[in-house]
């Protein structure tokens, strides 16, 4: 982990570290990164900033950032890079909610695996990403930002929901980001797959059912960045920049 390393002593180290994590989150974006202004820039100079921040002392207004994707898009690990280089809270849904959200499953009458009935998707789901937002919502106002990490699928299509995020976040002074991780289906099964969860079973037993409907080349209207983990590329490149840094901050 980045965070393991002590804090670099030598500033043209830490400029040095700013630049690899400034070129690699450009890589990573679909579509590149468009001229200073932009939702895509602000973004990477948020992430870049705090880098900084962690080595120096002081804190600009925290920031709420949405990672989301299709199961085995690797959102899970590009947020855990985000948390690594930025040190903002990591807020994962399956984490804060599976055990709750299987025993309700339970209670309910149904398989606590289930993650695709209606009776999971009108009655649990709407409970398993308030708690992740509450959860937000305790941390960022003490003022640490936060990185959730969640599929987001029907929350970053939906325009209305996005807008009042946004105008809850601007009235408590809080920026926000969303970053959509696209994957490839074949990438996304071979994930699932090695990962071995139970809540994975109906996808993998249907997966011509469920790839038929996800649209995995198209981001939801909302999203900030993009960002292209098809055949792995963006995981690889974290690794590949966690290596970098460590070198560099060695």
């Amino acid at each position: 982990m980045i965070s393991d390393l002590p804090a670099p002593t030598n500033p043209a180290a830490d400029n040095a570290a700013a630049q690899v994590i400034e070129e690699t989150f450009t890589k990573v974006s679909i579509g590149d990164i468009e001229a200073d202004g932009s939702p895509q820039a602000l973004l990477r100079g948020r992430v870049v900033d705090a880098w900084r921040r962690r080595h120096g002392g002081g804190s600009p207004k925290p920031i709420l950032v949405l990672v989301g994707g299709y199961a085995g898009s690797g959102k899970t690990e590009f947020s855990r890079f985000l948390s690594d280089v930025t040190g903002w809270a990591f807020l994962d849904k399956d984490s804060l909610t599976r055990s709750i959200v299987e025993r309700l499953l339970i209670s309910l009458g149904s398989d606590p695996n289930d993650r695709q009935s209606e009776l999971y998707l009108k009655e649990v789901r709407p409970l398993e990403y308030r708690c992740l937002m509450e959860t937000a919502w305790d941390n960022l106002d003490v003022g640490t930002s936060s990185i959730l990490s969640a599929p987001f699928i029907a929350e970053l299509k939906d325009e209305a929901w996005f807008t009042r995020l946004e105008n809850r976040c601007a009235a408590k002074g809080i920026d926000l980001a969303a970053i959509w991780v696209r994957c490839d289906p074949e990438s996304m099964r071979e994930y699932i797959e090695f990962r071995g969860a139970a809540r994975d079973a109906w996808k993998l037993n249907n997966w011509e059912q469920y790839a038929a409907g996800i649209d995995t080349d198209t981001s939801p209207p909302t999203a900030h960045v993009t960002v292209d983990n098809r055949l792995g590329s963006a995981i690889s490149l974290a690794d590949q920049t966690r290596e970098a840094l460590k070198r560099i901050l060695a």
